[in-house]
């Protein structure tokens, strides 16, 4: 039975990002090898949102590598082929968004400024950039001017600053508004965080009240449909941001959208439920990729994320976290107890690598000044790598 209570109900309106109406204000965040056609397709299935791709580095999308070109393919279905991009350079991040816009490849572009990865903060790029107020600046209004061309939404997706000494937020946000973008979301980390400690809701909440003119999105440490109520309560987001919550559990969007109708319907998957979308995933990611040797492969980190909390058996997880066919993954969920039940708690709350706190890596007396000297114009470029982070 489903029963409707205001206390449960997200009071919110459908998110509009430009021409776009998001009936339920629900994104999720793009996760490098997570976000596929696969994974979206799964997750759409279950609820209402915005389903971003994986993250494509401007450059490669630029030099046309077959990579960036499978990464920014949409299912025929999916009614807002949404693409992340992320780039350092304002020229080659603006030629980006021009193909996506002239080859019709995008109905909305989201830019990543929050990868706290050091290969790519000691370059100056991810969370470490829009400490840089030139290049920061440069980059959104290339971006925008771009992609308006095609009337197609540009928003951001950032972190709080480098660390609690070099917060970039507030600054951050206002030089997006003011350069035209359709929403701005937050991570409530610090680069130097990590995905460690606990999300920063009241950060959120500062930045919401900073820019009460464009939609503002909350992201970190929604693990479920109450998380997320109360993040909306806590800060007045326009919406919410759905990243590590979800691995493993497509069905957070069912939940998610159920929130959002005021009703208490919660997705308790037993074990049987869990297996058959295991192999319905695998399934999806053959057609994604066009075989079976790189989809299974690419199947085996979720493995860990959908059995969690589960009675499995360390032989058989080990063997799932190797598995080299369908046949085999067949056969070794075949194992499993289809009558166990949803575990409770144990199957719930954080998933995924946290990390631990640790000084982010910078380019050389990147703090000095809040814009670009001659040698780290230099380097800048080396920051375009083909890796993701949020």
């Amino acid at each position: 039975m489903t029963v409707s209570s205001p206390e449960l109900k997200l009071e919110l309106p459908p998110l509009q990002l430009g021409p776009i109406t998001v009936d339920t204000p629900v994104i999720l965040a793009p996760m490098a090898g997570i976000t596929n056609k696969a994974f979206r397709r799964l997750c759409r299935e279950y609820g209402g949102g915005l389903y971003v791709s994986e993250m494509v580095t401007s450059r490669a999308l630029v030099e046309r590598s077959p990579e960036s070109l499978r990464i920014i393919e949409h299912d025929d279905d999916e009614l807002v082929r949404s693409v992340q991009l992320y780039g350092v350079d304002p020229v080659t991040v603006g030629a980006a968004v021009r193909i996506l816009v002239e080859e019709d490849r995008a109905d909305h572009i989201d830019l990543n400024f929050g990868c706290p990865v050091p290969k790519v903060t000691r370059k100056g790029g991810g969370s470490a950039l829009p400490w840089k107020l030139d290049l920061f600046t440069a980059i959104v209004q290339t971006a925008v001017k771009e992609a308006s061309r095609g009337n197609i939404p540009l928003t951001i997706k950032m972190r709080k600053g480098i660390d609690e000494d070099h917060l970039t937020f507030l600054e951050a946000g206002r030089i997006a508004r003011d350069s035209g973008v359709a929403a701005v979301a937050l991570h409530g980390r610090t680069a130097s965080q990590f995905y460690s400690g606990k999300a920063d809701w009241n950060a959120i909440a500062e930045l919401r009240e900073a820019l009460p003119d464009v939609p503002v999105l909350g992201n970190g440490d929604i693990w479920s449909a109450e998380d997320a109520i109360a993040m909306v309560r806590q800060t007045g987001v326009d919406g919410v941001v759905i990243g590590r919550g979800c691995q493993g559990r497509p069905w957070l969007f069912g939940d998610l959208q159920a929130a959002f109708e005021g009703s208490d319907t919660r997705h308790r998957p037993g074990l049987k439920e869990v297996s058959d979308s295991v192999y319905r995933h695998a399934e999806l990611l053959v057609e994604t990729f066009g075989g079976e040797m790189m989809a299974l492969r690419d199947i085996r980190k979720h493995m860990a994320w959908y059995f969690k909390g589960y009675v499995v058996g360390g032989d058989l997880r080990a063997q799932l976290a190797t598995v080299p066919t369908l046949a085999v993954l067949r056969e070794l969920l075949d194992q499993l107890d289809p009558e166990a039940p949803y575990p409770g708690v144990d199957a719930e709350g954080p998933r995924g690598r946290a990390g631990s706190p640790k000084k982010t890596a910078l380019p050389e007396n990147w703090l000095e000044s809040r814009e670009l000297n001659a040698a780290q114009k230099s380097i800048i470029s080396a920051a375009e790598l083909n890796i993701s982070g949020g």
